[in-house]
């Protein structure tokens, strides 16, 4: 007995392929800063001072080089590429239950304003804890000009900002689950391999060069070994 089933109902899916979304210094940077986060908590925690400080300027470096990253990098690191208006974030949003084929590349409307949102934690942060430390150890010059008042409400958002950065670290992972089961796309696998199945008619985004990457890198450390003993 012949099949009744038609042609127009056997429609062949898109064919994809592994496109190349994440570069090398993007990889490094994201899990780098989960790293390093979780050893700053450890440090706090166990009083370990001089190990958290060191951590601390490490994860500062990091952000500079991102942000210098976010301007000269590759395609999809490039806040210009990714940040989008609110409304458009917000309209993102109102269709995140929607279950729907990933074809997106890099980040969407919302994650972008996620990424600025912990760039900007993580700055706070280790600013803060910088001049905290200077502070306490009266190494740095500012720490005998600036008043106490001053020097107390940095203190102050130095643990302000902890908190707000484990609860931002905690929407992202949330929000992370929700894409994986809600969605069925796969955001964790890409920052690991680099790599993203596609449509094959989506373009590859253009890369930054690594040796550019290693400039930065080590532009930002001269940054921040000059902050550490200046601020």
């Amino acid at each position: 007995m012949r099949s009744t089933t038609s042609a127009t109902d056997k429609r062949p899916e898109a064919p994809e392929r592994r496109v190349p979304v994440w570069d090398l210094p993007t990889r490094l940077f994201h899990w780098l800063t989960v790293v390093l986060v979780a050893a700053a908590y450890v440090t706090q925690r166990m009083n370990w001072m001089q190990t958290h400080v060191r951590i601390g300027e490490t994860l500062l470096a990091l952000v500079v080089f991102r942000l210098l990253w976010g301007c000269f990098g590759s395609e999809t690191a490039r806040f210009s590429r990714f940040v989008a208006s609110p409304r458009k974030a917000i309209g993102h949003l109102r269709h995140l239950l929607r279950r729907e084929p990933d074809v997106q590349v890099g980040h969407n409307a919302a994650g972008g304003w996620m990424v600025l949102l912990l760039l900007a934690l993580l700055l706070i942060e280790a600013l803060t804890g910088l001049y905290d430390n200077n502070d306490v150890a009266d190494e740095g010059p500012l720490s005998e000009i600036v008043p106490a008042k001053i020097a107390n409400a940095i203190a102050n958002m130095h643990s302000l900002g902890w908190d707000l950065l484990a609860a931002a670290v905690a929407v992202h992972v949330c929000a992370i689950a929700v894409y994986a089961l809600a969605k069925g796309h796969d955001l964790i696998g890409p920052m690991v391999s680099g790599k993203k199945r596609l449509p094959a008619s989506v373009r590859a985004p253009a890369r930054g060069s690594l040796w550019l990457a290693v400039l930065l890198m080590a532009l930002s450390g001269v940054v921040v070994a000059l902050l550490s003993i200046y601020l």
